[in-house]
């Protein structure tokens, strides 16, 4: 949470105040759980005590029914650590989050298509529950990568809760892409075989993240041939993208991800990215407008987007899924004319063909 974790002055908080993520859009009901995954194969690349990578993973998918308690935003000690900075807030605030997946719930029947989602630095795993429990709802199988030491805060099923290791000073953003790069596949070989594995479809895969997540997805694009698409939400990239021949999306804010934003790293990748190509920016957002935080700070009194929090997550979902349905299933899913929106990709082709 770089980018809204600094020293703001904030207003009093209810202590009940009211946290309810969005409901999902599309027509399915949702269900969800949690896995605890063990790479056995490399050591943890922040922690050189452990000789193992550890990661937990939320799932969120297509459900037979309705059913099952609705699941938990944070633990209190991962709450507590997001909203350290905050001394106006109540440290366990985030575990009230309202979701709507039920846990444990019976997946849905046959083989989907998957989304992986990596958070943004610093930033939980639960922080795209908007966007995995709306992918879920419309029929893809949505896998939310907490990259273990890059959190504030991971809660472990055992009791134990990391913190950030990777937080230091001049971080190479570079070496932390590679590192989720290999997360992801390793998160893949895991969900492609045994129990979910009947569930994937493995020729329909797309990876998105936010922030570093964003950065991360073009890193494992470039990696893994098994995924056939990427997003980049609001995230620089670290290099500039070099090649790419895949599907790719870029959603980001005017400030920093339009043509002539403060950002330019789009700007130096556009041209690099040779499959179909998308790239819009939303005005009115700041950086955390496109993940949970969108809706979650005003009413804790945390200075957000000038956009309503709800309709900027609309925005971002609609785009998302539209571009996933359109490069994994085939389909033309149809998108509201979002005043919001402007086609930086247009001003990328116009600046071109000028020069």
């Amino acid at each position: 949470m770089l980018k809204i974790l600094t020293a703001l002055s904030l207003v009093a908080v209810p202590p009940q105040a009211d946290l309810a993520l969005p409901e999902p859009t599309g027509p399915l009901p949702v269900g969800t759980t949690d896995l605890h995954l063990v790479d056995e194969s490399r050591p943890d690349p922040w922690n050189p005590e452990a000789d193992r990578r550890e990661l937990m993973v939320t799932l969120w998918y297509p459900a037979r029914r309705d059913s099952g308690e609705r699941a938990r935003y944070l633990s209190p000690q991962e709450s507590a650590a997001v909203l350290a900075p905050y001394r106006d807030v109540p440290p366990d605030a985030l575990t009230r989050v309202r979701t709507h997946a039920g846990r444990g719930a019976a997946v849905r029947a046959g083989r989907h298509p998957l989304v992986v989602l990596s958070p943004g630095f610093t930033f939980p795993r639960a922080t795209l529950t908007s966007l995995g429990e709306d992918l879920a709802s419309r029929g893809y199988l949505v896998a939310a990568v907490e990259h273990t030491y890059e959190s504030v805060a991971t809660t472990f099923p055992d009791g134990r809760t990391t913190s950030c290791l990777a937080c230091v000073p001049g971080q190479d953003g570079a070496v932390v892409a590679a590192g989720r790069a290999a997360d992801v596949s390793f998160v893949l070989d895991e969900l492609t075989a045994a129990r979910w594995g009947r569930s994937v479809d493995r020729s329909r895969i797309a990876v998105a993240g936010h922030s570093m997540g964003g950065n991360s997805a073009a890193a494992v694009l470039a990696k893994d041939r098994r995924i056939k698409a990427g997003a980049n939400l609001d995230g620089t990239f670290i290099p500039p993208v070099e090649r790419l021949d895949r599907p790719f999306l870029l959603i980001g804010s005017p400030r920093t991800h339009a043509w002539d934003g403060s950002d330019d790293s789009w700007k130096k990748s556009w041209a690099h990215l040779k499959g179909p190509k998308k790239w819009i920016t939303i005005a009115g957002t700041d950086h955390s407008a496109f993940v949970d935080y969108a809706v979650l700070r005003p009413p804790l009194g945390i200075p957000a987007q000038e956009l309503d929090g709800a309709r900027a997550l609309r925005i971002t979902r609609d785009h998302l899924a539209a571009f996933l349905d359109r490069h994994l299933r085939g389909r033309k899913t149809p998108v509201p004319a979002y005043p919001e929106v402007v086609d930086q990709g247009r001003k990328a082709a116009a600046f071109s063909s000028a020069h």
